[in-house]
């Protein structure tokens, strides 16, 4: 059997390199978040963050652990988008979406396809791109030609291929690997927040992609790597939102504590009245209260995995309202901090830029309202034999 067939379910790989990655992220700290500024003017990571990322090795965290990556488990993912993220959004947004992308790429074309697609690159092989609204793709002898313009590729810049979606003419959604140098990059990001994602435009016509450099959008079944990539995309990419909703959550919370500390004594400091210490404890709890919530049941869906069943409807009910709760605990929190914060906030900063940032990020179509209705429905009772298909709960024929 090769591995271009369907591998067998393994059981959930818990990483035991993942104390060395938060050790690596530790070790970022300084430099990301001393660059964040320059970053964001520059609307990319700098040069220095670009090669501190790519030889602390954290673009394998979601690497299949055949090709020598780390394959981290759902919890330990999240942990470390959301150390990632604390440091500096943009920074913790750039390496959650690149990583996921070429790890879940490699899992799912397989071993041959992929070490053919990183041969001109190698280990700096990355892929950015945008699936949440398909192109088009025509069936050819071969392959597939690929049209369409696609907004929100996260991290191009720092990119060597496009990882993108498309509706073929066939019927089904699949996500297409293409040489970054095959489409056209409209570079004009101009953001509130999460400037420093670049996450620019691109667009093709008719561009050839052989078929095994592609494959079905809403796959289960992984040709490379362990039981977390039956996942599916569409959960894999749940679990990092959730990772970085909550750093920058707490990122905020730090700030809103150097504010206290410098405002503290003086005439008529808001921060030292009753109402700002209740204010700070809830969103304290508000935010702990999310990550806890989302640990439980990410911790249930390990569970899950490593007994080699499917998820059910309800548990992939449950980890999108997770998901969105993280996303409203950060946003309260942000609103919260502004509040206290006072002038402070207004000014050119580092509080400044995370509240920014933060507002870009929680705008993500994984926690729009749609999701929340479709939660709400199934929990209701009101959808039984409904399932979730991207992030649409679909009623049975």
């Amino acid at each position: 059997m090769t591995d271009q067939m369907v591998r067998p379910t393994t059981r959930l790989h818990v990483s035991d390199r993942f104390d060395d990655v938060m050790a690596r992220i530790d070790e970022l700290d300084p430099l990301l978040r001393a660059e964040a500024a320059e970053n964001e003017e520059g609307f990319r990571l700098t040069p220095e963050v670009e090669e501190a990322l790519h030889a602390s090795g954290l673009y394998t965290m979601s690497m299949p652990r055949e090709l020598d990556g780390m394959e981290l488990a759902p919890r330990q993912v999240i942990t470390a988008i959301e150390a990632l993220a604390r440091a500096d959004a943009s920074t913790g947004w750039v390496v959650m979406t690149l990583q996921m992308a070429i790890g879940t790429t490699a899992a799912y074309l397989g071993r041959e396809p992929f070490a053919d697609l990183v041969a001109a690159h190698g280990d700096r092989t990355l892929a950015a791109g945008q699936g949440t609204r398909p192109g088009r793709a025509r069936a050819v002898d071969g392959g597939f030609l690929l049209s369409g313009s696609w907004s929100f590729a996260s991290g191009l810049h720092h990119a060597t291929h496009i990882h993108t979606a498309a509706l073929v003419d066939t019927g089904e959604v699949r996500v297409f690997t293409l040489p970054k140098e095959q489409v056209t990059i409209v570079d004009e990001w101009d953001v509130m927040g999460l400037r420093a994602t670049g996450s620019v435009d691109y667009h093709c016509e008719d561009v050839f992609v052989p078929a095994e450099y592609t494959y079905v959008a809403t796959t289960t079944e992984p040709l490379l790597g362990g039981a977390v990539f039956r996942l599916g995309l569409a959960n894999f990419a749940s679990l990092q939102h959730v990772g970085w909703a909550l750093g920058v959550g707490r990122r905020l919370l730090d700030e809103m504590q150097a504010v206290a500390a410098s405002k503290t004594g003086t005439r008529n400091a808001g921060v030292d009245t009753a109402e700002f210490h209740a204010d700070y404890a809830r969103a304290e709890a508000t935010l702990r209260s999310a990550r806890a919530w989302n640990m439980e049941v990410w911790a249930d869906v390990e569970a899950t995995l490593d007994r080699g069943e499917d998820l059910s409807a309800d548990q992939e009910t449950l980890l999108r309202l997770a998901l969105h709760t993280a996303t409203t605990a950060a946003q309260d929190v942000g609103r919260t901090v502004y509040q206290w914060a006072g002038t402070t906030a207004l000014r050119h900063g580092d509080l400044n830029r995370v509240f920014r940032d933060l507002h870009g990020g929680t705008q993500h179509v994984t926690s729009g309202p749609a999701v929340r209705h479709g939660c709400g429905r199934r929990l209701a009772g009101l959808a039984p034999g409904a399932t979730w298909v991207f992030l649409d709960l679909v009623d049975p024929d």
